[in-house]
């Protein structure tokens, strides 16, 4: 097979080494790819929202399928493109990415569909949304209705934090296009996790839950980010909570898509809160895998690629419906100082040739120099991905590859996972 992995970051090497792994004679290309994508295939010079451009690379390198890992060129109708141009893809269309590139679209859908989510209104003009914030009990949710890279949410304490936030997003165009509409919504307590699915519109195979780690600072402080780390499994998502997550959520928010001519075929990841009262909330839904949480699933799902091009050709056969992790994997992100606002750019980054057996480094902040000087290229560098038979050992491995790992003023958090350790901790101390 030739496919080509549409995406330059952590998520689409991982994507790469997965295919690599489940089917080690294929001819792998990305677009434009990364230093790790380029050891295991061609990069193709590409940018993943060049959609004529990859169409046509897609028919001159003659690709049986292609993966489109980013959720812009989604949005952006590159898999309607290829589609068009009768070439196979493993990605929702535009309409049906709207699902992640308009969170009131999402939220209309979840409504109309009774899927458990956040009371919220959505807004265009500033007074009226001032006005209802001015009414709303403390705290609540500020979200950039379009495509922010994953920093669009904030978490506001107080009303007034909150009137400050939509006055920037609508009034000052903090977010540029994604914020010109604003989700103003409920504040959920609980426990996050990400449940990916695979699905040609009608079938659905539920992937292993993993828990992503949005904030910079250990324990969970500091500012939003696209993501610091995650792990799975994740000891709370029990088979009767996926299964729950299943029937309440995934399956009506196909047909509801369905329904507005919009079939879904892909992935599609929920991002869960899962509430005291055992009710899956769903604080969002994303068109494509999540990043970091690639890292961490798809190296416990052997030949899980196998499925990704079953449903790109359309001749996909699930034999179940619910993914077990074959291990755990605790990923960690290593970022450049001063990310997520202003990430300083240029270091040079030294791996290890050497890192023990069972931890993964997948590049995606990085480029070489034309001596091949590995240097630091984007906000998050590298996510460096360790394998063990529990949690906490898969973390450990993953701590130590960070450690060995070196550039100036690396940053990264050495507590993922905390909560599945914490848990299991607890129940190997209780009488």
């Amino acid at each position: 097979m030739r496919v080509l992995v549409v995406g330059g970051g952590g998520r689409e090497h991982a994507l790469c080494w997965a295919l690599k792994r489940d089917t080690p004679d294929a001819a792998l290309f990305a677009a434009p790819g990364n230093p790790g994508t380029a050891q295991l295939g061609t990069n193709l010079d590409i940018p993943a929202t060049a959609l004529d451009d990859l169409v046509r690379a897609a028919e001159q390198r003659d690709i049986d399928y292609t993966i489109v890992g980013p959720e812009a060129p989604l949005a952006a109708g590159l898999a309607d493109r290829l589609r068009a141009a009768g070439h196979a893809v493993f990605g929702p269309s535009q309409a049906a990415a709207r699902i992640e590139s308009s969170k009131a679209f999402a939220k209309d859908v979840m409504r109309q569909a009774r899927i458990p989510t956040a009371a919220s209104r959505t807004f265009t003009a500033l007074d009226p949304a001032l006005s209802y914030i001015k009414r709303h009990a403390e705290p609540l949710v500020v979200k950039a209705s379009g495509l922010a890279g994953g920093k669009g949410a904030v978490v506001c304490a107080t009303r007034d934090e909150a009137a400050r936030v939509v006055h920037a997003m609508l009034a000052q165009g903090a977010f540029g296009d994604a914020g010109r509409e604003v989700v103003v919504e409920d504040f959920l307590e609980g426990e996050e996790l990400s449940v990916l699915a695979l699905t040609d519109g009608e079938q659905l195979v539920v992937l292993p839950a993993a828990q992503d780690h949005k904030r910079l600072g250990e324990g969970d402080t500091g500012p939003n980010t696209g993501g610091m780390g995650a792990y799975c499994p994740v000891g709370i998502a029990t088979e009767s909570l996926l299964e729950a997550v299943r029937r309440r959520v995934l399956e009506p928010a196909l047909q509801e898509l369905a329904a507005r001519g919009a079939p879904y075929q892909g992935v599609l990841y929920a991002g869960i809160m899962l509430a005291p009262d055992g009710i899956p909330y769903v604080l969002e839904f994303n068109c494509r895998f999540g990043d970091p949480e690639t890292q961490a699933l798809l190296p416990v799902i052997p030949g899980v690629t196998a499925q990704l091009r079953d449903i790109a050709l359309e001749t996909w056969r699930p034999r179940e419906t619910l993914l077990s992790a074959s291990r755990a994997a605790v990923a960690t992100v290593l970022a450049a100082p001063g990310y997520p606002d202003k990430p300083r750019l240029g270091a040079a980054v030294v791996v290890p040739r050497d890192l023990e057996s069972g931890t993964l480094v997948f590049h995606a902040g990085t480029s070489r120099d034309p001596d091949g000087t590995l240097r630091v290229a984007g906000g998050r560098v590298l996510t460096v991905t360790g394998l063990g038979d529990t949690v906490a050992a898969a973390r450990e491995q993953s701590t130590r590859g960070c450690e060995l790992i070196g550039f100036e003023g690396k940053t990264y958090r050495s507590d993922i996972a905390w909560r599945q350790i914490s848990r299991t901790a607890e129940r190997a101390g209780a009488p």
